[in-house]
């Protein structure tokens, strides 16, 4: 494709009037928010009570349920989104530069939704101004919640700034072919934007991307998320030193799945087979299986040192484990899919992007359950004193089913809305473009 032709195939989706399809794909996504207001209408009105979790004790119940084990989920999407963006620009990853927009802003809306699960969770909305902020600088050592919060606002800050600072220079260079009615929108993002200063630009996203790669799995999933749950001796499901290298690939192995879902969707539906070519999907597949395997490397030390002589309160939480059907479907979809991109390595006449995207599914739905069982697992085996010997038990509610359709239908809406503001591949013209 030349230039003119590339610009024109990425900016198709802002100058056409929307499809039929668009249109009933919207009044879905709608349907699925609606769906879940009214289930969190009832929650707020009835309480936490609704949800069947509680404290532990004679009861046996737990604190935490499907929205944390969503919560970690979403948050893996999120840091895994901006790794693959950040290191295509590090590293000058040419072959994977079309997706890197999209992992951006699967990162913001993945970290949107994390948010969303604590508010969710903390059974009233009010009580992030009335228990929270008030408490922040006395609860920030202590906290796992302000730890949380503090790390979704920090790496939201630094996606939304390294995502602005591209799109200001694309918006810049096409003005006039972008809707009209949008100009207000574009005049907001552009003010104190002059085409002489995108060699500046360059490089601050370049620093971001930099700062991007060194937090993320030294200090955010490979770091504070994990710690939040591995230094609890009193939990033996989830105290250990692995935790933080099991949920950095646990991370990476949903956000590459999720980027070559919605690559695949964005390419189908546009056309964009030449400005995502199969080579983009190959490539990210291999990526896929290596982490894959690393994901299933780490749960099978999980397990080995959790059976063999282990203390008696991990011997009990890991048996658990191997005991629950749910867990060895996680392991087993995430090991087919590493086997079907084995397949396609030594025979790469097996390959097609349908059949690639098809196996990434798996890894994405696997490591949501296995994160709701890690949650849930963790909880069901306390060692205090007060508690021991008492078993957990829980099942999801309707009611944290139905926010599973409203996070999925809150992305479905933002993709949506997105891809008729701005471009969602880099433009790469001329930055002096009248």
């Amino acid at each position: 494709m030349t230039s003119e032709q590339r610009t024109e195939a990425i900016l198709r989706p802002l100058a056409h009037r929307p499809s039929r399809r668009y249109y009933i794909v919207l009044a879905l996504a709608l349907l699925g928010l609606l769906w879940y207001a009214q289930a969190w209408a009832f929650q707020l009105e009835h309480g936490m009570v609704v949800l069947g979790i509680g404290d532990w004790g004679s009861g046996g119940g737990i604190p935490w349920g499907l929205y944390v084990g969503s919560f970690i989920w979403w948050v893996g999407i999120a840091h895994g989104g901006i790794i693959v963006s950040a290191a295509v620009r590090l590293f000058n990853l040419s072959t994977y530069k079309p997706v890197a927009r999209i992992a951006e802003l699967l990162t913001l809306i993945a970290l949107s939704v994390a948010a969303l699960y604590i508010v969710i969770h903390l059974g009233r909305p009010d009580r992030v101004v009335t228990s929270m902020l008030p408490a922040w600088p006395t609860t920030i050592r202590t906290s796992p919640l302000a730890w949380d919060v503090t790390v979704i606002t920090l790496y939201f800050v630094l996606t939304a700034t390294y995502l602005a600072l591209t799109i200001r220079a694309d918006i810049s260079a096409v003005r006039s072919r972008l809707p009209r009615q949008l100009g207000p929108l574009y005049s907001l993002l552009l003010i104190g934007y002059t085409p002489e200063e995108h060699e500046k630009v360059e490089r601050m996203a370049w620093w971001l991307a930099l700062a991007v790669i060194i937090l993320a799995p030294l200090f955010l999933h490979g770091g504070v998320i994990p710690w939040l749950f591995a230094l609890l001796p009193g939990q033996p499901a989830w105290f250990g030193a692995a935790q933080g290298p099991q949920f950095l690939t646990i991370a990476l192995s949903s956000a590459l799945g999720s980027v070559i879902i919605v690559a695949y969707i964005f390419r189908r539906v546009y056309g964009w087979e030449d400005l995502l070519p199969d080579n983009v999907f190959s490539g990210l597949s291999r990526w896929l299986a290596l982490f894959a395997l690393l994901f299933l490397w780490l749960q099978l030390q999980k397990i080995i040192t959790g059976i063999s002589i282990a203390p008696e309160s991990i011997y009990g939480a890991t048996k658990s484990t191997i005991e629950e059907p749910l867990y060895w479907l996680a392991v087993g979809m995430v090991a087919a899919a590493l086997a079907w991109f084995g397949l396609q390595m030594l025979n790469p006449s097996l390959f097609t992007v349908e059949r690639t995207v098809a196996a990434a599914t798996l890894p994405v739905i696997a490591t949501l359950i296995e994160k709701f069982l890690f949650v849930i697992e963790g909880l069901m085996h306390p060692v205090f004193s007060l508690y021991r010997g008492v078993p957990g038990y829980y099942t999801p509610s309707w009611i944290e089913l139905s926010s599973v359709i409203g996070a999925f239908s809150l992305v479905t809406l933002f993709f949506l809305v997105v891809s008729r503001v701005i471009p969602l591949i880099e433009v790469e013209v001329s930055h002096h473009e009248p």
